[in-house]
C-alpha cells in the first residue's frame, strides 16, 4: 500500500527542501528570526505564566502501542549519601539524594524532531533515512540542533470555536476550522508563529487516564487532528511550529486508509515542521479567556539530546 495521488499533490505544494540551504537542520524553525522573537516578547504584559506540560509520571499517556515508548520510570540511585564520608550518619556534613530516569523521549509532552519520520528512504531536506543509526541515533537531524524554541504563541481553540468541550473523535481539522478558531480568538496568524491547537482531547486523559485518552469510550482509537487541508494552511501561513493536545497529532485514522499517518510525512519530512503532541492546553484556554487575548510569549525549548529524534518539553506561556 502506498500514499494516494492527493498526498503527492499536497507534498509538492508544501515542500521546503532547499529553502534554507542544502545543509539546513532546522526547517520551519528558521522562521523564528530575531525580529519575530522580539515581536513575540512584546506580547508580555501581565507576566502571568501557564504551564502546558503533563507531569512526567509512570502513570502517563503511554499504553505500549509504540514499542519502547515507555512512561517515565524514575528511581533512586543515591539516598542520603555521605559524599564527604560519614558512615554512621552522625557528622555535620552534606548528604545527597540523586535519582535517574528511563523514558521514551516522546513519552509525554514533547516535540517531534525532524529525524522522527521518513518515507521513501528520505528524511527532511532529502537527508537519507539511514542517517539514523542504532548506535548514534539521528546523525544529521538530531534534536540537539534546536538550541532555542521561543516566540509568539497563538492558541487556536478549535473546540471552543465550535462551541464544544471536545472535538468528536476522528474529526479532521481543516484550514477553514483553523481560520474560524483564529477569528474566535481575535488573532491574526503571522509568519513565525508557534500555533497551538486545542481539541479538548487531553481532558480524556485527565478524567479517565491513558486508556480513555488513547481509545476513547468506543475503544476505536479515533483521534481529532489536522488533515491535508490543514497542512496546506500551515505552509500558507509559514508557521514555525505546531503542537496539539492529542496523542497522535493528526486526524486518525483519517478519510483514506492508504494515507493513514501521512500528515506526519507532510509536516515533518516535506515541510521540516517541528510538531508537538500531548500538550495540556486546558488551563491556557481558560487564561486566554480571562486575559481577553489568545496570543502570548511561548518558551518551549527541547532538551538537547545528541542524536535525539524528539525531546520532552515543559512549555510555558507568558502573558
Amino acid at each position: 500500500m502506498s500514499f494516494t495521488a492527493r498526498f503527492h499533490e499536497v507534498a509538492a505544494e508544501v515542500r521546503n527542501w532547499g529553502r534554507w540551504g542544502e545543509d539546513d537542520r532546522l526547517g520551519t524553525l528558521n522562521l523564528l528570526t530575531d525580529e519575530v522573537v522580539a515581536a513575540g516578547a512584546a506580547t508580555i504584559r501581565s507576566g502571568r505564566r501557564v504551564s502546558l506540560a503533563l507531569p512526567l509520571s509512570r502513570d502517563g499517556v503511554q499504553l505500549g502501542q509504540v514499542p519502547g515508548r515507555v512512561n517515565p520510570l524514575r528511581s533512586m540511585h543515591c539516598i542520603n549519601n555521605p559524599d564527604l564520608g560519614d558512615a554512621d550518619g552522625l557528622a555535620m556534613v552534606p548528604h545527597f539524594n540523586d535519582d535517574h530516569v528511563v523514558m521514551g523521549l516522546q513519552a509525554a509532552t514533547h516535540w517531534d524532531g525532524l529525524s522522527h519520520v521518513s518515507y521513501d528512504h528520505k528524511l527532511y531536506n532529502g537527508v537519507p533515512a539511514d542517517s539514523v543509526t542504532a548506535r548514534d541515533g539521528a546523525t544529521v537531524l538530531g534534536i540537539e540542533h534546536v538550541r532555542t524554541l521561543v516566540g509568539r504563541g497563538v492558541l487556536l481553540d478549535l473546540a471552543g470555536a465550535a462551541g464544544l468541550a471536545q472535538l468528536d473523535p476522528g474529526t479532521e481539522v481543516t484550514g477553514e476550522m483553523l481560520d474560524a478558531a483564529a477569528a474566535f480568538g481575535g488573532v491574526e496568524i503571522r509568519p513565525g508563529d508557534i500555533v497551538l491547537m486545542r481539541t479538548g482531547r487531553i481532558q480524556a486523559f485527565r478524567d479517565g487516564g491513558a486508556h480513555l485518552y488513547m481509545m476513547g469510550p468506543g475503544g476505536d482509537a479515533a483521534q481529532p487532528g489536522p488533515g491535508f487541508d490543514a497542512v496546506r494552511w500551515f505552509r500558507r501561513h509559514d508557521v514555525a511550529a505546531v503542537a496539539g493536545d492529542t496523542y497522535i497529532f493528526e486526524v486518525f485514522p483519517g478519510p483514506e486508509p492508504a494515507d493513514m499517518l501521512a500528515v506526519h510525512c507532510l509536516t515533518v519530512v516535506e515541510m521540516g515542521l517541528t510538531q508537538g503532541q500531548n500538550w495540556d492546553l486546558e488551563a491556557l484556554a481558560s487564561v486566554c479567556v480571562e486575559e481577553g487575548r489568545y496570543e502570548f510569549f511561548l518558551t518551549a525549548n527541547p532538551e538537547p539530546f545528541v542524536g535525539g529524534c524528539g525531546s520532552p518539553v515543559s512549555p510555558v506561556a507568558v502573558f
